[in-house]
């Protein structure tokens, strides 16, 4: 039989095993794994979280999955994936892929919900549960190739909503053990499932972009379990018919090749960037670049004194939802290049406490504000693969000190280590958890390729006692 694009994506998905996850993609997507609880139990302190939490509750269904930073409670499967996928993405503190997503959060959630929904004689096991997340991120990967656009920062469509939302069907097609037609299947639900406008970010609406994607690529796939069919082609480009190309304006889908021995998961060659401090990536760049003109600034003058300072330039991508001059809120100032630099520079550094209402809106920070001028260099693409950020300070003097980053410690060429990425999940987690629970998720997750099916029950009491 002729195969075609959504068919061979369809058969990469029933077709994996275990042994085809090489030593490197094992251990970069654990490293993913535990990352991405610990910004989502942070993010269960937020009041977006609290906001999405309140709706859920408001269903009476079997309640049978977790809640991040919630002890006792438990929702349907569904609403714990999309309450949990809301609380990974509350901060714009959960990784980035190249092409831009953010692969984690739009698929853990959705398999730890619905390993809980399985009997406990069929739970599968720690390896199992690795590969089914894998299967999901080389979904989104993948299709993140299929358009020469989502290689930039997006304009129109926020990436997770969109790939994310055909990634969670994935993994958990995956994980269920569906045959290669309801895999087709559930792709082709997903993508009538998926999108969300850029508009919507740096509002309390963006987090619910990755909320939906794990909880409506979970019900695609329980709904192709269930019989429901959906277009097969729905990711070959037909025309005049639009399926998943309806979400870019170029694209060319290649078909997926079959795991085994030629075929080479993308995880393999492409690391990911986990985040030092709660905003979007972009941010990273100018605060680095910030710290470093910072540094220069007190060698120069013996202290950080904005007074001697005439004008702050900022060197950086044409981005537009990412460039705002004075952020009245904390999901504008975590997208905006202007708040971080002058946070970096007024401070000494960037974390949680510098998205507070408090913080915002001091008159100091607003007076560095006021200095900023931005400048669009043309090398300075808006590719989180090729950016750059710099930070000039025009001193009254007539002396000018500046700080460039090209490449943010955490960014995939500079990848944390594993003493920074354990302290990142440490002081994340410790908003939530006690440290004896916080030292056994790690334990869990480091050894997770190893535990048999009780691994996920194990898993499921960490979080339902916290």
């Amino acid at each position: 039989l002729w195969e075609t694009v959504t068919s061979s994506f369809a058969s990469f998905i029933h077709a994996a095993q275990p042994e085809h996850l090489s030593q490197t993609v094992r251990q970069r997507s654990k490293r993913m794994i535990l990352d991405s609880i610990g910004v989502g139990l942070v993010g269960s302190t937020t009041r977006v979280f609290d906001i999405a939490l309140r709706y859920c509750r408001l269903y009476s269904s079997v309640a049978v999955s977790s809640v991040y930073g919630k002890p006792g409670v438990k929702l349907s499967p569904t609403l714990a994936a999309f309450t949990n996928g809301v609380a990974t993405h509350s901060m714009d503190f959960d990784d980035t892929w190249h092409p831009a997503t953010h692969p984690s959060g739009a698929v853990l959630p959705a398999l730890l919900a619905a390993s809980q929904m399985l009997p406990p004689n069929t739970k599968p096991n720690g390896l199992d549960f690795l590969l089914a997340f894998n299967v999901g991120l080389e979904v989104q990967g993948r299709l993140m190739h299929f358009s020469t656009e989502a290689h930039d920062i997006p304009k129109r469509f926020h990436p997770p909503s969109v790939v994310g939302t055909l990634g969670s069907a994935a993994a958990t097609a995956k994980l269920l053990s569906l045959s290669s037609a309801q895999c087709c299947h559930a792709l082709g639900i997903a993508a009538s499932l998926a999108g969300a406008p850029m508009a919507n970010a740096a509002t309390q609406a963006k987090p619910l972009h990755v909320g939906n994607a794990t909880r409506l690529g979970l019900e695609a796939a329980l709904l192709a379990a269930r019989g429901m069919e959906a277009n097969p082609l729905i990711l070959d480009d037909i025309p005049g018919c639009s399926g998943f190309s309806a979400f870019y304006s170029v694209y060319h889908p290649k078909p997926l090749s079959a795991p085994g021995e030629h075929h080479e998961f993308l995880l393999e060659k492409q690391d990911i960037a986990f985040k030092r401090f709660p905003a979007h990536l972009g941010m990273h760049w100018v605060v680095d670049a910030a710290l470093s003109v910072r540094n220069l600034f007190i060698n120069y003058a013996g202290s950080f004194s904005p007074s001697l300072i005439r004008t702050i330039v900022l060197k950086i991508p044409v981005s537009k939802y990412i460039n705002r001059p004075f952020p009245s809120s904390e999901h504008q100032a975590r997208h905006s290049f202007q708040f971080n630099a002058c946070a970096a520079l007024l401070d000494g550094e960037v974390g949680l406490g510098s998205f507070s209402e408090s913080s915002i809106h001091r008159q100091e920070l607003r007076e560095l504000l006021d200095k900023v001028v931005v400048e669009h260099p043309e090398d300075n693409v808006a590719n989180f693969d090729k950016m750059y950020g710099e930070v000039a300070l025009l001193l009254h003097s007539g002396d000018v000190l500046t700080g460039k980053c090209d490449t943010f410690y955490g960014h995939w060429r500079k990848p944390l280590s594993k003493e920074s990425l354990l302290k990142k999940f440490r002081s994340n987690a410790s908003h939530v958890l006690p440290e004896e629970k916080i030292e056994a998720i790690i334990t869990l997750v480091d050894n997770l390729e190893n535990l048999m099916g009780a691994c996920l029950v194990q898993v499921e009491l960490l979080l339902a006692k916290m």
